[in-house]
């Protein structure tokens, strides 16, 4: 409001609005009127003809009389208060808009200039990055490398894997079929037998001496104390050779111990290491034996010694080799050579020495089945042999 200008407002629109404040004010306060009017919501009072010309601001009552002679002074003091209420809520309204606003106007601000701090902040981080070799954005750059490197080289071994596991199951074929190359001359110089060297050694052999009735074959030198499987028919003889050594026996050579003739004896020198077979190396050292070494055997509860004469290698199928022309009782141990293989026959002979064999009986004579007689007894069969047979139902 304008002090100078007698209390009115300069402005049309807040003139007006004070006006129609100040026609409610009169109409409620300007009479004797003990009603409450001061609800906006509620119907104003009744105005008589010259209530409402004392209302009118261009009637002749306000020309002709002030306005302060109308109005006690308890309806001044209602004036003043709906004029305080009516500004208190004005300009509570209108600062409250304007701080509103204000808040408003700073957050936007505040966001600009966040703004503006990331831009610039991410401006220099690549202008560092850029300058300085050693920055972040070359840390990164060589973990990306790095990581680039391994995938290409992960990349190239995977082409890799296909020919590993190949050599791999390769490798392990080769194995099953040929471990007993590798195993067959460590147990030639292993003890094959179970039975201590120094009882073995002990024999004496120009002594003839009884013993069990359990027939034995006993080489000291190579530690040999084995079983001897007798009574067998030739397709009994591999099976036999499971259960220690068997006694081969063909037209021509079939002696037992003590007789005059050819007395065969046959084991394995080798087999494959995963085989359960406890006597498939006992005769793998056989190719150490030398002229004069001894060879005993128990039989029928004598004890018989033999000493080495000659080693001959021979074919699979010469069988003949075994018929031997001869007027003393004769040993001779069979088994497959070269050691892990069956491709040869190793044969070493020797003589009696004890006991004397002066009138001893000749070998009898027996007829063997020839066409089980094609070849001599062999090694386990290798890996590829079980395959085969097992395909061909043998």
């Amino acid at each position: 409001m304008d002090s100078n200008a007698g209390g009115q407002i300069l402005d049309p629109q807040r003139r007006a609005a004070a006006e129609i404040a100040r026609r409610k004010v009169l109409a409620a306060y300007g009479n004797t009127d003990s009603r409450d009017y001061s609800d906006a919501n509620k119907p104003g009072p009744v105005i008589t003809k010259n209530e409402k010309a004392y209302a009118e601001p261009n009637s002749s009552h306000m020309k002709d009389e002030p306005l302060n002679s109308r109005i006690n002074s308890e309806s001044w003091k209602r004036y003043h208060s709906e004029w305080q209420n009516y500004y208190q809520k004005y300009y509570s309204n209108y600062y409250s808009n304007a701080a509103k606003q204000y808040i408003a106007k700073e957050r936007l601000k505040d966001a600009r200039s966040q703004a503006e701090e990331d831009d610039i902040v991410y401006a220099l981080a690549h202008a560092s990055g850029r300058e300085k070799s050693n920055g972040g954005l070359k840390l990164r750059e060589d973990i990306r490398r790095k990581a680039t490197d391994d995938a290409k080289k992960t990349r190239r071994l995977r082409k890799f894997v296909p020919l590993m596991a190949g050599i791999a199951v390769t490798l392990f074929v080769l194995f099953l079929q040929y471990n007993r190359l590798i195993f067959a001359p460590i147990y030639a110089y292993v003890s094959p037998g179970n039975a201590p060297a120094s009882e073995i050694e002990a024999l004496d052999p120009t002594i003839t001496q009884a013993v069990s009735s359990d027939p034995r074959l006993i080489i000291p030198k190579l530690n040999i104390d084995v079983p001897i499987r007798f009574g067998l028919q030739l397709s009994e003889v591999m099976a036999a050779m499971n259960n220690g050594v068997a006694h081969y026996r063909i037209a021509g050579a079939s002696a037992y111990p003590g007789e005059i003739g050819n007395f065969i004896i046959t084991g394995h020198s080798a087999g494959d290491v995963y085989s359960s077979n406890p006597y498939k190396y006992i005769f793998s050292g056989l190719e150490r034996l030398e002229e004069g070494d001894l060879i005993y055997v128990n039989y029928e509860s004598v004890r018989y010694t033999y000493s080495v004469i000659r080693k001959t290698v021979v074919e699979p199928t010469d069988v003949d080799a075994l018929v031997i022309n001869t007027g003393k009782p004769l040993i001779t141990l069979v088994t497959c050579t070269p050691l892990g293989t069956s491709r040869y026959r190793l044969l070493v002979t020797g003589e009696q020495i004890s006991p004397d064999y002066e009138g001893s009986e000749e070998q009898e004579a027996v007829i063997v089945d020839e066409s089980s007689d094609t070849s001599l007894p062999s090694n386990e069969p290798s890996f590829f042999e079980n395959v085969w047979n097992f395909l061909t139902g043998q």
